[in-house]
């Protein structure tokens, strides 16, 4: 266990960044798999949008890695293009 009184602090805000990042990288999941679900492509495309912004800002805090963020957007743009 930590001795120092700023380690004990530092423990502290881990833990609330930790859960912090945890949530939102679920919420975009769930939109994510909410995009994937639609077949719909004027219901898709807002959608899309969303899910690129929220990608996009986990890619900027190092939530997710650049590379990872870029590949989601790319699939999602893909099936969204395909849709009638």
């Amino acid at each position: 266990m930590a001795n120092h009184k700023s380690a004990l602090k530092r423990i502290r805000s881990n833990e609330r960044k930790r859960l912090r990042n945890r949530f939102q990288v679920k919420t975009t999941r769930t939109f994510i798999k909410k995009l994937r679900a639609t077949k719909v492509k004027a219901e898709a495309e807002p959608l899309l949008r969303k899910v690129s912004a929220m990608l996009d800002r986990l890619a900027r805090k190092s939530i997710i890695h650049k590379n990872k963020a870029s590949n989601n957007k790319s699939k999602l743009t893909k099936y969204v293009n395909a849709l009638a």
